[in-house]
């Protein structure tokens, strides 16, 4: 035996008139019910269609449509700004791969394009190493390396901050220093001499028509001592100096116990110094900026052919 329904059962006792007017109350309550689930099925639904054109757009670069940028947020009428940043990178992307594919040869055309990291990229820094004549604007740092180095050992200095930019505004070609990521590590300062053996004018004039370069200070900073800068740098500047056209000697001043030291670099005395500083004594010596490279680039023989080549006159001591 079938059983009527609540609603059923309350027709029965309704009028005609009154049972069409609730039935079709029924139908459109059904019909809304009806569009209401649609509408919250159709974002979901409509997900994979997204996605699929959001693809084809970073692909193949097509436009994006403004609806489908507003799926997500039905009721919003403007567009999420993620997903436009997302669609102009994509076609940002998209232009730069193509513009190189262009630009490379047809049968390079199939390689894979490099990935480039931000964070490998290298960084513009100072030179590891370098080595170039000084300026003023290096005075204080080779006045405070010299400073450390003979004050320490001697208690004097061979030049002062004053004459070491003195030396360095007049003469700039004569020095020589050695840098290291921009900081300097070793230095040569020098001038010229026109007269055989050194004298008191030597330590603070410069002479432009001189023939012997006079080599005031090589100092290293204590930091990178007993590494062999020193004779590497000195090796550098004789080298230099060959490529000089009027220098013919190399000559120096130091006390007692680095005759050895530049006795190994090829440096030779002359005999007592004429020049002392207060109770400190020193030996001259000196190194002949001559040979077959000097002869071959710089000599005067070749720029004057008929002018015989002069060298200062041998001494007892040089042999």
């Amino acid at each position: 035996m079938l059983m009527n329904t609540p609603e059923e059962e309350i027709d029965d006792y309704m009028p005609r008139g009154n049972k069409t007017q609730i039935a079709s109350v029924r139908v459109q309550k059904k019909k809304k019910n009806d569009g209401l689930q649609q509408e919250q099925l159709r974002p979901s639904t409509q997900r994979g269609d997204i996605q699929m054109q959001m693809r084809e757009s970073v692909t193949h670069g097509r436009p994006l449509k403004t609806q489908t940028a507003r799926l997500l947020c039905p009721s919003d009428s403007r567009p999420r700004p993620f997903l436009e940043r997302r669609v102009a990178a994509g076609r940002r992307v998209f232009k730069c791969a193509m513009s190189s594919l262009m630009a490379q040869p047809s049968g390079e055309a199939t390689q894979a394009l490099p990935s480039v990291s931000p964070g490998i990229q290298r960084r513009h820094t100072l030179p590891a190493s370098e080595v170039r004549p000084l300026n003023a604007q290096d005075a204080v740092s080779v006045f405070e390396i010299e400073r450390e180095a003979f004050i320490s050992a001697s208690g004097e200095c061979p030049l002062h901050l004053d004459e070491v930019r003195h030396f360095l505004n007049l003469c700039p070609e004569f020095s020589m220093g050695w840098f290291e990521e921009g900081r300097l590590v070793a230095f040569i300062i020098g001038s010229l001499w026109d007269r055989d053996r050194l004298a008191t004018e030597a330590l603070t004039l410069h002479k432009p028509r001189g023939s012997n370069a006079h080599i005031h200070v090589l100092a290293v900073h204590r930091t990178f001592r007993q590494q062999g800068k020193g004779p590497i740098l000195m090796w550098r500047y004789l080298q230099y100096l060959r490529c000089l056209p009027n220098v013919r000697r190399a000559v120096l001043m130091c006390e007692d116990h680095l005759v050895p030291f530049y006795r190994k670099m090829g440096f030779k005395v002359l005999g007592r110094c004429a020049v002392t500083v207060g109770a400190l004594t020193f030996k001259e010596m000196y190194y002949p900026i001559s040979g077959h490279a000097y002869m071959r680039r710089n000599s005067e023989a070749i720029r004057f052919p008929n002018a015989p080549l002069t060298l200062p006159p041998a001494r007892a001591n040089d042999r």
